[in-house]
């Protein structure tokens, strides 16, 4: 176990549950959700020595079942990408059963990508958001990455329904998570989608292809299905994801809690200079995007507002025909390369290319799982991701289990 891995380890972990479903399952979190007296700068500076004051919902939730929270891992600012995330390696490295983090534009698939593992997004507003300090809320839940889809199943059957602290969750039934570790035994039709495709070259196609070769002969179905407007699922998550960050991070002045400049003459002064001081140039590029739209080009984001709306209702549409939509889980040109420290994520562009084809389920708010070493170029695993229904979560982890079953990607 890597202490560097951790922004803070408990040295006398919570007392658990005897009898709790989750006993003796080890996890960890991140910095961005709230645990009592535990440091929770969610990887800013804006929140520096910020500790929390309260338990958030999902970790009420994972001690009243047993589970063992070791501690926070590190990750990148405010949860935007993978920079400095240290979640990859800490799964890899065995430290825990599972490991929760923050899914804003598929973090906890592509972190999952790079440990061998299985990395699950679930349907937006069925896991309360209470505690979490969010930067994106209509796109952002909370995520986890695992080595095996059981362990998914048993914590979603945990942190998952209704909660009177989180006014924006939907009223829910919550799916039926009982069966979620084993196989999906009955017939299953695929969806691929054709402008996914589209942007793919023909030797990541080919091996694309080979993969769902091998998942047709073990008796799936693979069909084609259209979604006109998928190329434009980036400049929606950016435009209102960069809005929505803009106006979150209006709350870090310096004033109540975390980072405060020093040697300002007055308090617009002081104001000014914390929040020059409190975020990196990567975020602060971000919520400049989000300030010009919010009051420079508005009705940019009122058009990203009403194409979003036509993606819901072309991708619900899909499911009348197939079960579940695939997917690999990140471009081609970044298989094998640890995205936490590479890859030009020193810019918006880059984290947006590192996570372009992952943005579907977040815009749409449907569950979404990453599936380990599914689809393999030049000896790395590019991944194979499913989209499902809405509230299809606990079919999702069936079928993700059997797909995996299928390719050798994980138990």
């Amino acid at each position: 176990m890597n202490p560097d891995h951790y922004s803070y380890r408990d040295d006398s972990p919570h007392k658990t549950v005897s009898d709790g479903t989750l006993r003796g399952m080890s996890c960890s979190i991140q910095p961005n959700m709230s645990v009592r007296g535990w440091p929770t700068e969610a990887g800013s500076k804006a929140l520096e020595g910020f500790c929390a004051l309260e338990d958030a919902t999902v970790i009420e939730r994972l001690r009243a079942a047993g589970a063992t929270i070791l501690g926070s891992t590190r990750m990148s600012e405010l949860g935007f990408g993978l920079t400095g995330d240290t979640v990859a390696c800490i799964i890899s490295g065995g430290d825990v059963d599972i490991a929760l983090m923050t899914d804003t534009m598929g973090e906890a698939r592509v972190a999952a990508s790079e440990a061998g593992a299985f990395g699950f997004k679930p349907t937006y507003g069925l896991v309360s958001r209470f505690g979490l300090i969010g930067l994106v809320p209509s796109m952002e839940c909370h995520g986890m990455v695992a080595r095996n889809a059981a362990d998914i199943g048993k914590v979603m059957a945990v942190i998952s329904g209704c909660d009177d602290h989180d006014l924006s969750m939907p009223q829910y039934q919550v799916p039926d998570f009982s069966h979620s570790d084993e196989s999906e035994q009955s017939p299953v039709v695929l969806g691929t989608i054709d402008h996914c495709a589209d942007t793919l070259e023909p030797d990541t196609m080919a091996v694309f292809n080979g993969t769902l070769s091998r998942i047709q002969e073990a008796g799936m179905t693979v069909r084609t299905c259209s979604l006109p407007d998928f190329a434009l699922l980036r400049t929606v998550h950016n435009i209102i994801g960069s809005v929505e960050a803009s106006s979150s991070a209006g709350k870090y002045d310096g004033v109540r809690y975390g980072h405060r400049a020093r040697s300002a003459k007055n308090w617009n002064e002081m104001y000014l200079k914390t929040r020059a001081e409190s975020f990196s140039p990567l975020l602060k590029t971000y919520l400049f995007q989000g300030a010009y739209f919010q009051f420079q080009d508005y009705g940019a984001f009122e058009d990203a507002c009403r194409i979003r709306a036509r993606l819901v209702e072309q991708t619900d549409a899909l499911f009348s025909e197939v079960d579940f939509l695939v997917l690999p889980t990140k471009p081609p040109h970044l298989t094998g390369v640890d995205t936490s420290t590479k890859v030009g994520t020193s810019t918006t562009d880059g984290i947006y290319d590192v996570f372009s084809l992952s943005l579907a389920a977040n815009v749409t708010g449907l569950p979404a799982i990453h599936i380990p070493g599914s689809v393999l170029q030049d000896g790395a695993g590019m991944g194979l991701q499913l989209i499902g229904p809405r509230l299809g979560d606990a079919r999702l982890l069936s079928a993700a289990a059997a797909i995996s079953h299928i390719t050798g990607g994980g138990k």
